[in-house]
């Protein structure tokens, strides 16, 4: 892609997007924001499933809408993109492999002195498969995942539900690591009415990230938390209710994946401490057992200058 403006070769940096894409409305906005910042070179884009909460096809969904994303911005002959596994790990010990994690492998392990990063907006399986076919991709990539629920209890939170298994493998291993929590991720608030005036009128892909989030902010409600329940209590699992008691709210919604763009831009010195990576318990809380595998755990995004990093490139792009 052509930016309006451009930054020293020095201070780019490779990156691979593994998205859930099909899972809600804020993966696309983090897609498009990271498609039109210079900084970055993205030569793949990896789909995620996002569990069988809802459909038995979510990876193959995530797919196919990082593909219609590509073809909106006519980025399909620029931009390669991967599947990623169908479903989450069974166990610790037996990772779901995917070409989305032999392409993980192949751009950790390739000749290049640009840093590479890969961030996760849904759970972290592939990220899990890689290291466990090729754990020498520890030393070559950082990882963000935005992910796990507040420190230091830990709580219900969705992208880990999705793969708890995964994130213990690689909470545990010595992958550097940027978790972006939910208490974090929802600081990135918007109203309807601001995506109407700052993304809406700008481009094709401005009118389709405002109206994918408006059709399914009524999907939601009519149809997805209802059959997501649903949908788990026939696998045997439970999810309550009171969950998504109050969300979506109607009038906002949580860009929770566009962290990742702003966070590689400038990586908020101030906003996150190392802490030591705990271990995950099947109901997501947090137990604190070793000191020695630290992990970037963040307590603040700056939600403005990361809607205004967006909203400034969809206007230089496509005003």
């Amino acid at each position: 892609m052509k930016h309006p403006f451009d930054i020293p070769e020095s201070k780019k940096i490779r990156l691979i997007i593994n998205t859930d894409a099909k899972n809600e409305a804020d993966d696309q906005f983090a897609i498009v924001h990271a498609l039109l910042t210079p900084r970055f070179k993205i030569n793949g884009i990896i789909a995620a499933h996002f569990g069988k909460h809802r459909t038995d096809y979510s990876m193959e969904e995530s797919y196919e809408e990082v593909i219609k994303v590509l073809d909106i911005m006519n980025l399909q002959d620029e931009v390669n993109v991967y599947k990623g596994a169908v479903n989450a790990m069974p166990d610790e010990e037996t990772p779901q492999l995917s070409e989305g994690a032999d392409f993980i492998i192949r751009e950790a392990m390739k000749d290049d002195q640009s840093p590479l990063y890969v961030a996760f907006l849904g759970p972290v399986t592939d990220l899990a498969a890689a290291y466990m076919k090729e754990p020498a991709i520890a030393d070559n990539l950082t990882a963000l995942w935005i992910g796990g629920g507040a420190w230091p209890e830990g709580e219900f939170e969705f992208n880990l539900m999705n793969d708890i298994n995964a994130a213990n493998v690689i909470f545990r291993s010595p992958i550097p690591l940027w978790v972006i929590p939910q208490n974090v991720y929802k600081l990135m608030r918007v109203s309807i009415a601001e995506l109407a005036v700052n993304v809406k009128p700008y481009g094709e892909i401005g009118a389709y990230l405002y109206q994918q989030l408006i059709d399914f902010n009524f999907d939601m409600v009519d149809k997805y938390i209802p059959n997501m329940i649903e949908h788990a209590k026939q696998a045997g699992k439970e999810i309550d209710p009171k969950s998504f008691e109050g969300w979506p709210k109607g009038e906002m919604w949580h860009l929770g994946d566009s962290p990742i763009v702003s966070l590689l831009l400038d990586d908020h010195q101030y906003g996150y401490e190392m802490k030591p990576a705990p271990r995950i318990t099947s109901d997501m809380r947090y137990v604190h057992y070793q000191k020695e595998r630290l992990i970037r755990w963040y307590h603040f995004v700056d939600a403005t200058f990361t809607l205004q990093d967006m909203y400034a490139k969809l206007k230089l792009h496509y005003g």
